[in-house]
């Protein structure tokens, strides 16, 4: 990741939303974030972190611990889901659902992939601005 970390990212891009054909550049614009000289260590902690193969930060423990209860969510909910995510089905963010006490809504959004905000921005926006409304 370290040598070649501009191809494997773009070939993330194009697993994790391969119905969505972003041009040179759009790639590029975010792709000098991973210039960042702490970008490849920041990325595999927060794998290894995601995956309980490393500690989080201690100054986030007790927020850590709350999460870790399970709380029930009670707060207006609008899961967003792409149909074409390469990484997983709109059915298995259902699994869930049971947190969501609150007004809860799970839209799949056809052809898009993995990045939500830019290959369904209306989509992405009205379901930000319906939240915004409820509350």
């Amino acid at each position: 990741m370290t040598a070649n970390r501009r191809a494997f990212c773009k070939l993330l891009w194009r697993l994790w939303s391969p119905n969505w054909r972003f041009d040179d550049a759009t790639y590029e614009r975010t792709a000098a974030s991973f210039d960042n000289p702490d970008f490849v260590e920041v990325v595999i902690q927060s794998y290894r972190h995601r995956f309980g193969y490393a500690a989080g930060d201690p100054a986030l423990e007790a927020i850590e611990q709350r999460l870790a209860a399970k709380p029930r969510i009670t707060v207006p909910t609008i899961v967003l889901h792409g149909d074409g995510s390469g990484l997983s089905k709109p059915e298995s963010s259902m699994k869930h659902a049971p947190m969501f006490t609150g007004p809860y809504q799970h839209r799949v959004i056809p052809v898009a992939g993995h990045n939500l905000p830019a290959e369904a921005p209306k989509e992405f926006a009205d379901a930000a601005l319906e939240l915004a409304r409820a509350n």
